[in-house]
């Protein structure tokens, strides 16, 4: 008789890992707090406007193809390449940057600021690359049965990489460029992944190769929800059920191992085998009651940041945004040291807008666009109150109406807002952190929550806050993980 798995979750990791299962053989079924799938990765549809409500590209698409590959199946949504990457204003500066894969065309970009930018970046790049190349399968793409493994296969990586350990991420970027400009964009790649450049080692540099050179950013064609869809149909298609509006607040042991887990209405849900797709810390703390995880425990953790998000339906064209953008001030450092640091939301933030409507016009009606703002901001165990929402929201709308020369705020048709509160209570993320544990050195390998857990041999966690992190194609990746792990230690015959 088949084996039967239980998976805790409906974002993309708990999709990737159903899938995987079922293709090994394992009887699957998902059960999700939300009224959707996605987790992050969902939608918002209201006043006739679309909006993914989170990620709105991604890198490593490959990942992609790896999972559709495993399963024999076409991939079920059109992958959609940007080109340029984003764009940059920088408060002051009458300069939009485009940011572009192409290295010559780049460096024309930024030839007024920083001389000789292709040669550095080239170099910059290559000594990028070389971390990702070697560090890819001995951290990034294996399991880890517990810290000696770990410290075994950091003994594998190139040694010439160790001083890249204990120097910060822009510290590094003073080693290859001058301009506060070209060190500040390229570094935004750890600042809105929810970390500052200042205390994020400078192995984080591979974040560059992999936009800049390797992959490049992707999205998807008619919105970033589609590949959630495209996902569902394929499982229904298999089978694999789904069931919605079931949160899982207690357990059940049994021996050694978990017996059941419990809904909000008493359920029991049953299986021999159980996946969490909900925060690999939060969950053992807040349903296992682990005392390592309690709340005192947890609270001491380093977390990405929160996200304060707005969904903006806003009537005419924007003709001076880019599809991806991002809207900085002039103060970096001291904003970024601020920002971790203050219970307030910041007075002049730094944001992400995405106008969703430049490549997917059927996300909005005609003759308007749909807008998503993202601008991180303090989690929920600094700022817990955010009844000044309004505060902030309004300084960002007034903001990039002066840079963008419309005038939103009197143009807006539709508006949502989603503070961390909103974040946290939706989709359990712990303390309203957008992307869950952050990835200092304490923090990634083997020294995250692990994917099988210390007590229950029957229990695994795939998704961010566990290894190997955060991000839509490190959780595809983390999906992989999990299921050779299960196949191996719980195999079918």
């Amino acid at each position: 008789m088949a084996k039967t798995a239980l998976v805790v979750g409906a974002g993309l990791g708990g999709l990737a890992t159903a899938l995987r299962l079922h293709k090994q053989g394992y009887q699957v079924q998902v059960v999700e707090k939300h009224s959707t799938a996605g987790g992050r990765l969902n939608v918002l549809e209201k006043d006739g406007f679309r909006w993914d409500i989170g990620p709105s590209f991604f890198s490593m698409s490959y990942e992609f193809r790896e999972l559709f590959a495993y399963l024999e199946e076409p991939i079920p949504f059109e992958l959609v390449e940007l080109d340029p990457l984003y764009a940059v204003n920088i408060a002051g500066n009458p300069r939009t940057y485009l940011i572009y894969k192409d290295l010559a065309r780049l460096a024309e970009e930024f030839a007024d600021v920083e001389p000789n930018m292709e040669f550095k970046a080239r170099k910059y790049l290559d000594s990028a690359a070389r971390i990702f190349h070697d560090t890819e399968h001995l951290i990034i793409k294996r399991n880890f049965d517990g810290i000696l493994s770990y410290i075994m296969s950091l003994a594998r990586v190139p040694k010439k990489h160790l001083p890249k350990l204990f120097r910060s991420f822009w510290t590094e970027l003073e080693r290859h460029f001058e301009s506060e400009e070209v060190k500040i964009i390229f570094s935004l790649v750890a600042f809105f992944l929810g970390a500052t450049p200042f205390n994020t080692p400078s192995i984080y540099s591979l974040l560059n190769y992999t936009e800049l050179e390797h992959d490049g950013y992707w999205n998807v064609k008619g919105g970033m929800y589609n590949i959630v869809t495209g996902i569902l149909e394929l499982m229904e298609k298999k089978g694999i059920a789904i069931y919605y509006n079931t949160e899982i607040v207690s357990h059940t042991p049994n021996g050694k191992g978990l017996k059941y887990l419990m809904d909000t209405t008493g359920k029991q849900w049953q299986a021999d085998l159980f996946v969490i797709n909900g925060d690999a810390a939060g969950f053992r703390g807040q349903v296992f009651q682990r005392k390592k995880y309690s709340e005192e425990k947890l609270d001491k953790m380093d977390w990405t940041m929160a996200p304060f998000t707005m969904y903006l339906g806003v009537k005419g064209k924007l003709d001076k945004i880019h599809h991806h953008n991002y809207y900085l001030g002039n103060n970096f450092r001291g904003y970024a040291d601020a920002i971790f640091r203050q219970g307030v939301a910041p007075e002049k933030p730094y944001y992400y807008v995405n106008v969703h409507s430049k490549s997917n016009p059927e996300c909005a009606p005609e003759g308007h666009e749909a807008v998503f703002i993202l601008c991180p901001v303090p989690d929920l165990r600094l700022k817990p109150d955010w009844s000044d929402a309004d505060v902030l929201g309004d300084e960002i709308i007034k903001d990039l109406s002066q840079r963008s020369g419309v005038d939103i705020a009197n143009n807006l048709v539709s508006k949502t807002v989603y503070t961390p509160v909103e974040w946290q209570n939706m989709f359990n993320l712990y303390r309203g952190s957008g992307l869950g544990l952050a990835h200092g050195m304490m923090q990634i390998g083997a020294l995250r929550p692990a994917n099988k857990d210390e007590e229950f041999p029957n229990v695994y966690y795939v998704g961010a806050s566990t290894h190997p992190g955060t991000g839509l194609p490190i959780v595809v990746i983390g999906s992989k993980l999990v299921t050779e792990r299960i196949v191996h230690e719980h195999p079918l015959v």
